[in-house]
């Protein structure tokens, strides 16, 4: 018995680049209880703490969870392995073991804090969709992937950055050459950077929602997506415009899809045969049959004898319909048209047509002849 532990104590005085089994198997144990304890956090986290956070109303906690639980566990292992590090009391000669061991915990640290800020974009995210989900503008759904995409890629960034710095490489001549770089990269890319602005412009601003249909310049259709460089309308023959974002940011554009009413505007003009008294009728009736229309706001509208015309007496109709639709709106029009014809048909009216009146004179002693009205096409 007594060679048996005389033999396991030569074994556990074996060194090995100066370390001892007896500390290789003391760090061992160390890495095995992290391991323990790293599945013990998780158990913890599915059967004790998710429960209690769903308990909540709010999802934010649960979110919150879980973005913490994988880099908490990850978080137990790198401290057993910052242990056993200590327990084997790495040698600094005539390789510095010990210095090389901290720089890849400081790594996976890094790795673990970058990974838990990562995961907590999530909870941003869901936060920004709730704020977005209570405004009417569509636009603002463009804009949570990019600020979802940029954050994470900024943190990845940061990780990279401090894990070249945590390995003992100088980080300030990299730094200098992303700024030259990046300066070079902004003058070539000046374009791209003001449509990008232009479409937060747009997003702030919000002159249109995905669906509208509007006119900027001389383009007209409904907008159909809105990117961050550009915005594509599709026109009313079906093409499809891709305006850059800057150029649209700074023309005046009509939203016609806005509008709380739509306006019918006529200019009827009916023949210079019309008698006063037709004429007060004309007018009367028209507005009687505007005043009982379905179709037609009632709040303002104006019929009224306004002019005399080269070739006509002229009534100008002037109401709005209540809908917006533009199929809806066409009905409209064409019923107030046709109900505008019947009346003066009823009255014995004619709807006048360009023309002139010519006079045809003989000689003295011939009386002229009859004044003759003649379209204005043959004139």
């Amino acid at each position: 018995m007594s060679d048996f532990f005389a033999t396991l104590d030569a074994i556990f005085h074996e060194t090995f680049l100066g370390i001892s089994a007896g500390r290789f198997a003391a760090a061992f144990a160390v890495l095995i209880a992290a391991l323990i304890l790293k599945k013990i956090l998780g158990h913890i986290f599915v059967s004790v703490i998710f429960p209690l956070a769903t308990r909540t109303h709010s999802r934010y906690d649960d979110e919150f969870l879980n973005c913490i639980r994988k880099p908490a566990e990850l978080l137990v292992v790198i401290i057993g392995l910052f242990i056993a590090v200590q327990v084997l009391q790495l040698p600094g000669e005539p390789v510095n073991l010990r210095r090389g061991a901290y720089a890849i915990l400081k790594v996976l640290v890094t790795f673990d804090i970058g990974w838990t800020l990562f995961n907590l974009v999530n909870l941003l995210d869901i936060f920004l969709s709730g704020w977005v989900s209570k405004t009417e503008s569509t636009l603002d759904d463009h804009l949570l992937p990019f600020i979802r995409k940029s954050l994470r890629a900024f943190i990845i960034f940061l990780a990279v950055i401090m894990t070249i710095q945590n390995l003992g490489y100088s980080i300030s001549g990299l730094l200098a050459s992303l700024g030259i770089g990046g300066l070079a990269v902004a003058l070539a890319a000046k374009d791209t950077l003001s449509n990008i602005f232009g479409s937060f412009m747009i997003i702030l601003d919000r002159p249109f929602h995905l669906g509208d249909w509007v006119k900027a310049g001389d383009m007209e259709g409904v907008v159909e997506e809105v990117g961050f460089r550009s915005t594509k309308i599709r026109t009313f023959a079906k093409t499809l415009i891709t305006v850059p974002n800057n150029i649209i940011a700074n023309l005046a554009v009509d939203n016609f899809s806005r509008m709380p009413k739509r306006r019918i505007k006529l200019n009827v003009g009916v023949t210079y045969e019309t008698s006063p008294a037709q004429m007060r009728q004309a007018v009367s009736q028209i507005r009687e049959m505007l005043k009982n229309h379905p179709a037609i706001e009632q709040d303002f509208f104006l019929v009224n004898f306004t002019d005399y015309g080269p070739s006509s007496l002229d009534i100008m109709v002037y109401c709005f319909t209540t809908t917006t639709v533009w199929g809806e709106y066409l009905d409209a029009r064409e019923d107030i048209c046709l109900k505008i014809m019947d009346i003066l048909e009823v009255l014995g009216l004619e709807i006048a047509f360009p023309s002139r009146s010519i006079y045809l004179r003989g000689q003295k002693d011939e009386e002229p002849h009859a004044q003759q009205a003649i379209p204005e096409s043959l004139a």
